[in-house]
């Protein structure tokens, strides 16, 4: 992961932070600090402005966020309680996000993205809820943007000395990739088969 934001900067950021708020366990922890770093001069020839690397993870977060909501609001706890194993989502993490957004309502949306256990699945919740779209995602702007700065300054602080603390983040890049192509393989599924319960519906209805 550490070669693939180095070599492909905004760009990488900005994929693994979508990744990571639609409820694939990507660490932001890693991404924001390391592009805080880059932005400080930690690898040579990779310098990122710190403004722009804050800006594209709240744009990632942001982007992510609704992919989840939508997956939530149009997809239903049955679907993800059934296929969520399949991208590492346990029914305790749903149950967890649901809980806490059942306390607290749509300022959870808010809180959730400050906390590491909670902010990668509370979007779906709200999505269960029908959370209207406009508000939800001025409480995920408004809740990305101190996670994301916080980590990006923190990773600017650590600067060239970056590679004395990546190994407490490193983690293997196959295995997200994985992860990845997996969550394609069943949105798809999940598409086409919703697609085919339409399709065979109607007629039903015409005939009656």
């Amino acid at each position: 992961m550490q070669s693939f934001i180095t070599h492909y900067g905004y760009l990488a950021i900005l994929i693994l932070m979508t990744v990571e708020a639609a409820c694939i366990p990507v660490p932001s922890e890693l991404t924001m600090t390391l592009g805080g770093a880059l932005a400080a001069g930690a690898v040579h020839g990779a310098h990122l402005n710190l403004t722009l690397v804050i800006a594209v993870g709240v744009l990632g977060n942001v982007i992510g966020s609704y992919i989840a909501w939508a997956i939530g609001r149009y997809g239903g706890q049955p679907a993800w309680r059934r296929y969520g194993r399949f991208v590492l989502l346990s029914e305790r993490d749903i149950d967890r996000a649901q809980r806490w957004f059942e306390r607290h309502g749509a300022a959870a949306v808010f809180f959730g993205r400050l906390l590491p256990a909670v902010r990668t699945f509370i979007s779906l919740p709200a999505g269960f809820a029908a959370m209207n779209p406009v508000r939800f995602g001025a409480f995920t702007i408004a809740g990305c943007i101190p996670w994301t700065t916080g980590l990006a300054v923190a990773g600017y602080v650590v600067g060239r000395r970056w590679n004395a603390v990546a190994d407490a983040f490193r983690g293997p890049t196959v295995v997200i990739a994985a992860v990845v192509a997996v969550v394609a393989v069943v949105l798809l599924v999940l598409a086409v088969r919703r697609r085919r319960r339409g399709e065979v519906s109607a007629p039903a209805a015409d005939g009656g």
